[in-house]
């Protein structure tokens, strides 16, 4: 018996000690930068205390931003969750080739956020645009992504056409847990097909909402890579009267100031998106949690 426990220590020694050194001892030392007045060039390094917190709460660029970050993810939360489950309706219905939809509408989660941003950029500043001049369509004839109006919503259908097949496999993988003889009871009691999806399948696939909630709403928050490739943060607009980018998400601007050499003044704003995205993950998991047991 202690001999298996000794063994099953020292499988778990190199895993605890890759989380203590990639993810807890710079956890800490972040928490300590974000303190301090580091450029990441200096080794002068000064402590000053809150200073880099208190001057992000009267800055336009990081308030905007935090803004903005908060509307896509609420947008994207929404778009992604609602077309994942219609699409895995469809799928698992009696429709011919619906493993062959299936694997089509996973196909786009497989493309890089890189790929993924520089691919919709054409779209929308050259084939759409295009398009609007040829046939003489106004709103056609300027990109969306040029419109400080437009393009946090260009932005979430962007996300949408990649995230939703991914999402859809979850609830796909939930309703064919739920038995048949459930729908099929259902439907000869003379319950029509909306009446059985709200009051049948929805209330027990609970835990799959609750799952895909979290995962849209944290990869909502942290969205970079497509920011950066398919709009670089632009276009310009303004702010409590400075200028600012209008689709700089929150984790872009944290890149953004890290590579403007203002270190600190980074690290303060990744542990705001820390705390904000826990709170945030805590209620949303809590809320759905009880819900689960409601239903």
């Amino acid at each position: 018996m202690k001999q298996n426990r000794l063994i099953n220590v020292l499988f778990l020694v190199p895993t605890l000690f890759a989380f203590l050194m990639i993810i807890i001892i710079p956890f800490f030392f972040g928490l300590y930068y974000s303190m301090t007045d580091w450029n990441g060039i200096s080794n002068n390094i000064n402590f000053v205390g809150f200073s880099n917190f208190k001057f992000l709460f009267s800055s336009p660029d990081f308030i905007y931003s935090f803004l903005i970050t908060i509307l896509f993810t609420f947008i994207n939360v929404v778009f992604v969750n609602i077309v994942s489950f219609v699409l895995s309706l469809i799928v698992t219905s009696k429709i011919p080739r619906r493993n062959f939809y299936r694997a089509g509408f996973f196909v786009p989660y497989l493309i890089g956020g890189i790929v993924l941003g520089y691919i919709w950029q054409f779209i929308f500043n050259n084939i759409l645009v295009d398009i609007g001049s040829s046939l003489s369509i106004e709103f056609l004839k300027t990109s969306f992504l040029s419109k400080a109006n437009s393009v946090i919503w260009t932005m979430a259908v962007v996300n949408t056409w990649q995230y939703a097949g991914y999402i859809m496999l979850i609830y796909v993988a939930s309703i064919q847990s739920i038995p048949a003889s459930l729908m099929e009871a259902a439907n000869v009691d003379g319950a029509k097909y909306h009446t059985r999806v709200f009051r049948i399948l929805i209330p027990m696939m609970a835990n799959a909402f609750t799952i895909s909630l979290f995962l849209t709403l944290t990869t909502s928050f942290k969205q970079f890579d497509m920011n950066l490739t398919l709009t670089n943060g632009g276009p310009a607009t303004r702010f409590l009267g400075a200028p600012v980018k209008a689709s700089e998400l929150l984790a872009m601007n944290i890149f953004n100031t890290a590579a403007a050499n203002r270190m600190a003044e980074a690290q303060a704003k990744a542990v705001i998106l820390f705390v904000v995205l826990l709170v945030v993950s805590l209620i949303q998991v809590t809320v759905n949690k009880r819900k689960e047991v409601e239903m």
